[in-house]
């Protein structure tokens, strides 16, 4: 967002749950001076009082309240700056839409949308405002993801041939996308969209090369009813919050949870979401086991698997190239003990992710480690920067780049981890590629993809890509 005044830039917040609570924070705290918090919605108005109160608590003033069905008219008639998007993902596009139509910038969490229509319109509407749109791909400002960023853009193993990424989610991360809303392919796209566009972006930021087609395979092979019942697991409770949970390692009781008992459990009478549905109940339908293939502009491929009910939760991903091979390896959480009630969900979101579950500490610890071994010659080990802060610093590092903007000059972030909208097309184009995939069990070129006006985010001819692909600087809009 470009500034033209010296008053506070206005912004509204659309989605109050819980990722919503880091924008809360730095709206009223570390970047109160440079923001100010005008106006919020929600489709639960219990939601919003319990918000309120925290604020009040805090010494600041309840924002305005939004009907999201007239998100355009009140941002108009409001002269709101920008507007944050964190409402659950199928709500994306028509929030993003109404934002830029009333006249303001989005920022908008990932993933962009969950389909291509939705990409569709959203292209529509910056193509008509001339509005900006940010997606917030965090996992960019990650001191490792960034470290092999640089070893990639310098050349160490040369031109990039291929890429294996393997993602792992424990059983207390994973689990919980089949306990919300997540667990509904129409809701969130499934985890190749929700999930892996994080992955997937990084891919595309490390190489700064654009898919062209996917080939996925997967299925839902361990939550749900049926999995359950061939392995004769029994009778369940339908949801966490019961006595007797602790003895359950796969439930979760909101009760335990100060966050997660005000935003839901005391909200259930106004609409009556469960945030806590049984990971082995019916109605999932998306899927636990993946694995993708993708081919590149340039050449190279790459292979990725997502598993969503690992004992333990990280990553690792090996880059080869004409010169040699660049390998991360990411624990985040080395073992899951228990359901022990003040065992963080997700381990990277928070500030002390190597804490929690000791089992297998000395076997499997929580770190980080970037080799680099070029051909005929041995590993080095590059250095990566520490950081404290969720998911590694990097939510701190991105709130930066938001309300301060990403620098120029001497300051310029030369490997470019501030994301546009097309580049949110550009890792949500593998998820969408991937999901008709799996229903139609071919490989999908992206360029087919009724993407409309966004299939700017892949150049005219994909066949005749440039040397230089454009990488997220110099596709900012």
């Amino acid at each position: 967002m470009t500034r033209t005044t010296d008053r506070r830039a206005r912004y509204a917040l659309l989605g109050t749950g819980g990722r919503a609570q880091l924008y809360l924070a730095a709206l009223t705290g570390p970047y109160a001076a440079e923001a100010e918090l005008v106006a919020w919605g929600d489709t639960n108005p219990g939601r919003l009082d319990w918000n309120e109160r925290r604020l009040a608590e805090a010494g600041y003033p309840a924002p305005e309240r939004i009907d999201l069905g007239a998100v355009a008219a009140y941002v108009a008639g409001a002269g709101i700056d920008r507007v944050i998007v964190t409402a659950p993902d199928h709500a994306h596009a028509d929030l993003v839409v109404a934002a830029l139509h009333g006249g303001a910038d989005v920022v908008v969490e990932k993933p962009l949308t969950t389909d291509a229509e939705g990409v569709r319109r959203i292209a529509e509407a910056v193509e008509a405002t001339g509005r900006d749109v940010v997606t917030t791909f965090n996992y960019r400002y990650s001191p490792r993801n960034a470290a092999l960023k640089e070893v990639v853009a310098r050349g160490d193993i040369g031109e990039v041939t291929s890429v294996h990424f393997e993602w792992l989610l424990d059983t207390s991360h994973g689990a919980d996308y089949f306990r919300r809303w997540h667990r509904r392919k129409a809701s969130s796209g499934g985890l190749l969209v929700h999930k892996s566009s994080h992955h997937f972006d990084l891919v595309n930021w490390w190489l700064a090369d654009l898919p062209t087609r996917v080939y996925a395979s997967g299925g839902l092979r361990f939550y749900g009813d049926a999995n359950a019942a061939r392995r004769g697991l029994g009778p369940r409770p339908a949801r966490g919050t019961h006595d007797g949970a602790d003895l359950d390692p796969f439930a979760l009781d909101l009760r335990d949870h100060e966050l997660l008992r005000g935003l839901y459990h005391e909200q259930e009478a106004y609409d009556g979401y469960l945030r806590d549905q049984d990971v082995f109940s019916a109605g999932i339908d998306i899927e636990d086991n993946l694995s993708v293939i993708v081919d590149y502009a340039r050449g190279a491929t790459m292979t990725y698997a997502l598993n969503a009910h690992a004992p333990w939760e990280g990553y690792t991903v090996a880059i080869n190239g004409t010169r040699g091979r660049a390998e991360l390896s990411v624990v985040e959480r080395g073992a899951v003990e228990s359901r022990a009630a003040d065992r963080p969900v997700d381990p990277s979101a928070q500030g002390d992710a190597a804490g929690g579950d000791s089992a297998g500490a000395d076997l499997r610890p929580t770190g980080e480690r970037l080799l680099v071994q070029e051909h005929f010659g041995v590993a080095r080990e590059i250095a990566v920067p520490q950081a404290t802060g969720g998911h590694g610093g990097a939510d701190d590092a991105l709130l930066r780049d938001l309300f301060l903007g990403a620098g120029d000059g001497a300051d310029r972030d030369e490997l470019g981890r501030a994301a546009t909208w097309l580049d949110g097309v550009r890792a949500l184009a593998v998820g969408v590629a991937g999901n008709a995939s799996l229903a139609g069990g071919r490989p999908v070129v992206v360029r087919d993809l009724p993407f409309g006006a966004a299939r700017e985010a892949f150049g005219d001819d994909l066949a005749d890509v440039p040397a230089e692909v454009p990488g997220p600087a110099a596709t900012a809009r």
